[in-house]
């Protein structure tokens, strides 16, 4: 069985023009596995592997401060450590410190130009703003550069969330009109979720939105920015060019303002190449992917399962949902403070995210439902069945249900309301 890296590497190809002979040559596979993979087009799922705890891991942080410190030997920290109760081998610690050295000593990587509409980069960047009681609030930059081009898609958002991180790709796609064979990141925790020697493990739900769009991720070595150059110079043209005396107002303008600007920036002539951006980004966008017919839900997805009471718990609060779903489990997909509760593909209830905590939201009328549910009545008084959940038809648990006006049970009807209040 293949890994979901593996995957992407045969459906990159397969994109590219590759033959599944040809494809199974250079991934070293066999071509029944291709032609597996290409005809179905769904990602494989393995299960979580329990991770294997090392000897070393309580001393990590203080080897790596020692490191941080002066260049020392792994006999020399051997000593210190074997003091502190460490009972490992010499061996391990060993290699331990060889990765953290080679980790300081930078690479040399020659450079290359990308062929059009194989590669783009992507970045974050921090930008602060000057509050009037002298205070400072940071802004986040979210920047992709096509690779040959140098072509760039811009956008300013408040926090670095993954909802973000998938929206601003979407809008980058759509502003640069098609999308890259892959995309070069650093091990940003959106992307990376770790590494297995200098092998990367890709976050699940970016590889399901990589595969949506039909590009590939690629991480960066370790502790080496340099690498994505052709996004890191870039940034700084904005620092310079655009944000150096800007005045800020709102997240809204910022953007329009960035925008316009961007809309100049792509006419320039570039250093590298020499060439007018806009000239060669129109060379450039026949060769890029094109965008799907849907876009991917960049929802957050989280999995609860309905507890007895037609409860389920986000966040340090409880919603409720319909009493057939008891004791099974539900989707969640939020955006934009709206939950949306779902049955597979059936959208069970909908509602707007609490703001504080210890708060039960939902719809009276769920209640309602398994009171007038004859057969799940009988199911509760049976001998021994549903004692947790018997107040719900009797009416103990929450009296107060059953004596509001008709009036409130209109206002709840529409859904979404703190029916506890």
């Amino acid at each position: 069985m293949i890994s979901m890296e593996g995957f992407m590497d045969i459906i990159a190809l397969h994109r590219q023009g590759m033959s599944m002979r040809a494809i199974a040559r250079k991934l070293g596979v066999h071509r029944d596995t291709v032609k597996k993979h290409i005809e179905s087009g769904v990602m494989p799922r393995y299960a979580k592997s329990a991770r294997r705890h090392s000897i070393l891991d309580p001393y990590r942080q203080l080897i790596d401060d020692y490191l941080a410190e002066d260049d020392y030997q792994a006999t020399w920290l051997h000593d210190r450590l074997q003091r502190l109760g460490y009972q490992g081998s010499y061996k391990t610690l060993q290699e331990y410190v060889r990765t953290v050295k080679e980790r300081r000593t930078r690479l040399a990587y020659s450079r290359f130009e990308t062929e059009p509409g194989l590669q783009a980069q992507m970045d974050w960047g921090d930008f602060q703003i000057a509050n009037p009681d002298g205070a400072a609030t940071t802004v986040h930059l979210f920047l992709m550069v096509l690779g040959f081009s140098r072509a760039m898609y811009l956008e300013f958002v408040e926090r670095c969330t993954l909802e973000a991180f998938l929206d601003c790709h979407q809008r980058a796609f759509a502003y640069l009109k098609g999308v890259p064979a892959e995309i070069l990141y650093d091990n940003m925790k959106h992307v990376v979720i770790g590494r297995s020697g200098n092998k990367a493990a890709f976050n699940t739900e970016m590889l399901h939105f990589a595969h949506h769009y039909g590009f590939k991720p690629k991480a960066c070595p370790p502790y080496s920015p340099w690498v994505k150059g052709k996004v890191e110079r870039p940034m700084e043209h904005v620092r310079q060019r655009f944000w150096r005396g800007y005045q800020y107002t709102s997240m809204e303008r910022l953007n329009r303002d960035a925008l316009n600007w961007l809309a100049t920036a792509n006419q320039r002539r570039h250093g590298a190449h020499g060439q007018l951006i806009e000239e060669r980004w129109r060379q450039e966008i026949p060769l890029l992917g094109r965008l799907p017919l849907t876009g991917y839900d960049t929802s957050i997805k989280v999995v609860r399962k309905v507890y007895k009471d037609c409860q389920i718990s986000y966040n340090g609060n409880r919603y409720l949902v319909p009493h057939t779903m008891v004791g099974r489990k539900v989707l969640l997909k939020i955006k934009r403070g709206l939950i949306r509760i779902f049955d597979d593909q059936l959208l069970l209830a909908t509602y707007q995210e609490a703001a504080g905590r210890n708060q039960l939201i939902g719809d009276k009328l769920f209640y309602e439902q398994l009171q007038r549910d004859q057969e799940q009545r009988r199911r509760k008084y049976g001998k021994s069945k549903g004692k947790a959940t018997r107040g719900l038809t009797a009416g103990s648990l929450f009296p107060q249900v059953a004596h509001r006006p008709l009036a409130e049970y209109e206002r709840y009807a529409q859904g979404g309301a703190p029916w506890n209040n």
